[in-house]
């Protein structure tokens, strides 16, 4: 392959400096491989045969060890840093995770032979944009094809976590796995248990969020990876909805992560898009009649599946918290929302944070039954949120007119009963907002508290 990898003025200057002192330089992985593909990507890694204190030598008082184990030093040059990592071989991977050791060397060759696949092997010399590939890249990016470097066993005996990685490149580019390395995933798939629940939830968010997951979480699903990461949606293929469902369970939550994905919408509303049935296989019953199935529950008990799955792959608990929600609150009934204090109170419960996601998934939800579906009722109701939130109406304790010192100088003593007090209130403004006065409300903690009496 004769290509050349279009270098600008600054790492062309990097290269020069390395090759002055005797060192080589070159652009390795995902860069090279995207610009030859097409796609932007300047998220830059680079190779060198200089030592890390080598690197730091050239540069000094411009380095920053962040990985000296691993043979890594940031270079600060013209006002970017760029990440450089010295030719490397690697031991034995007792633990499918992290190499025993790790041996600098001088050549190129071995550096590119320990990369996971032949589409990421690619290195360009930093002072030419001479593209070098060692292991038919090119072949297989333009065959459409993620394949292993070698015998695809070894590469995912030495980590396992690569074979999740193959499922996100393959999805991210709508390449297919070949056939050998797609066979050594289906055989190892049990490793995946060995990799951190923060590695694999990395790559798993990645295929979400990529631009065709769909095909990524079919390929956990063919390879038994799914089984091992996400079990609870596994057990959703073959379950049967009926009614105005033509897809089983796993099929109609792929659809509505599909959905999520064409409209670009954010990672939360992809996330809940693919668990907010996932409950259903725990709730389905036969209709008395035989008609088909219920499925009462699926939405408060997927929000409990939902906190579970969030918290295993060790989420943030804002994370984990919202998507649940989301799960749990995706069956809003918008006939059931028509008083204005019908409304407040659904943004109460949601969150004005949330709306837009709950909104947006239930527009995910409706398309993965019908492609294009009347979402009147939808609208309509999204207009009456946006006027209660637009006219600033009261929502929450803190929009009271009064606060938790109001009340102690009442005569309400701090604690419990001063919490519950101030939710008393806020249950009244929410069907009233007129009531939200000092005077008024004072008035109806005084009518209270002579009634208790």
């Amino acid at each position: 392959m004769r290509k050349t990898f279009p270098l600008n003025t600054d790492i062309k200057e990097l290269g020069k400096i390395f090759h002055d002192h005797g060192y080589r330089l070159y652009l390795v992985g995902g860069a090279v491989r995207d610009w030859l593909i097409g796609i932007e990507n300047d998220d830059y890694d680079f190779t060198s045969d200089a030592t890390p204190e080598e690197v730091m030598a050239l540069f000094p008082h411009h380095t920053i060890p962040t990985g000296l184990k691993h043979g890594t030093v940031t270079v600060r040059f013209r006002k970017t840093s760029y990440e450089v990592t010295t030719f490397r071989s690697e031991g034995a991977y007792s633990d499918s995770r992290h190499p025993d050791s790790v041996t600098f060397v001088k050549s190129l060759e071995s550096d590119l032979e320990r990369r996971d696949f032949t589409i990421n092997a690619f290195a360009a010399d930093c002072t030419d944009g001479r593209i070098v590939d060692l292991h038919d890249g090119y072949r297989d990016l333009k065959r459409h094809l993620v394949r292993a470097i070698g015998r695809p066993e070894e590469r995912f005996e030495e980590d396992a976590l690569r074979m999740l990685r193959s499922c996100r490149f393959a999805s991210r580019l709508d390449f297919d796995i070949e056939e050998a390395t797609f066979e050594a995933m289906k055989k190892l798939c049990a490793n995946i248990v060995k990799v951190s629940a923060e590695r694999i939830r990395q790559e798993l968010f990645k295929i979400i969020e990529g631009p065709h997951p769909v095909k990524g979480i079919e390929l956990m699903r063919t390879s038994g990876l799914l089984h091992y990461i996400l079990p609870e949606l596994e057990e959703c293929a073959g379950v049967e909805q009926l009614g105005f469902h033509q897809l089983d369970v796993y099929q109609h939550l792929l659809a509505s992560l599909d959905a999520a994905a064409r409209h670009d919408f954010p990672l939360p509303v992809r996330l809940a898009a693919l668990f907010h049935d996932i409950a259903k296989p725990k709730c389905r019953r036969e209709r008395e009649d035989g008609e088909g199935y219920t499925f009462y529950g699926h939405d408060t008990e997927g929000g409990k599946i939902a906190f579970e799955i969030m918290s295993r792959l060790k989420c943030s608990n804002e994370e984990r918290d919202t998507v649940a929600l989301l799960v749990r609150e995706h069956m809003f009934s918008c006939d059931d929302i028509q008083s204005e204090g019908a409304v407040r109170r659904f943004i109460n419960r949601v969150g004005r944070n949330h709306l837009d996601w709950l909104f947006e998934l239930r527009i995910c939800d409706a398309e993965a039954i019908e492609r294009r579906p009347r979402l009147d009722a939808l609208w309509a109701l999204e207009e009456r949120v946006q006027s209660e939130l637009e006219r600033k109406a009261p929502l929450s304790v803190k929009d009271l007119a009064v606060n938790g010192n109001d009340l102690m100088e009442a005569g309400i003593e701090r604690g419990p009963e001063l919490g519950k007090t101030l939710n008393r209130l806020l249950e009244a403004v929410l069907d009233d907002a007129s009531l939200n006065t000092k005077e008024r409300l004072m008035a109806l903690v005084t009518s209270s508290r002579h009634q208790g009496q």
